[in-house]
């Protein structure tokens, strides 16, 4: 019988899902913004990226930076974010911040890195008609 051991795993899982929870919050909190989104982006929650990028903008300077924050992420991190402001784009109330994380990948990345982005094709395309 394994449902014993399925449960401790499950029960784990979710555990360790609070804890990071707790801990973006705490991020936010203290307004460690890099890790904050790193964390974000590897739970892979959209809406939480969006608050902290939104987080980001309404600090002094903030367009600054979102640049250092954005720039630093890895490649991955940022094709999950690409993948991520696709959606925002295509809400009134998120399309600033979405057109900011655009502006800022345009701004540092050479076209033939962004070329080897995963998606960046049916990215493009569903960010222009919104753009």
């Amino acid at each position: 019988d394994v449902t014993e051991i399925e449960e401790k795993e499950a029960q784990a899982k979710q555990e360790e899902q609070i804890m990071k929870e707790q801990e973006l919050s705490n991020l936010l909190h203290e307004k460690r913004y890099l890790k904050a989104l790193g964390l974000a982006i590897s739970l892979d929650r959209p809406h939480t990226v969006l608050t902290v990028v939104k987080a980001i903008l309404k600090e002094p300077e903030g367009r600054r930076h979102l640049e250092e924050n954005i720039v630093r992420l890895r490649k991955d991190q940022k094709e999950a974010v690409l993948a991520f402001l696709v959606t925002w784009n295509t809400n009134s109330r998120n399309c600033h911040e979405a057109q900011a994380v655009v502006e800022t990948l345009l701004k540092h990345e050479a076209p033939d890195s962004l070329l080897q982005f995963s998606g960046i094709k049916s990215a493009v395309e569903s960010l222009l008609p919104y753009t």
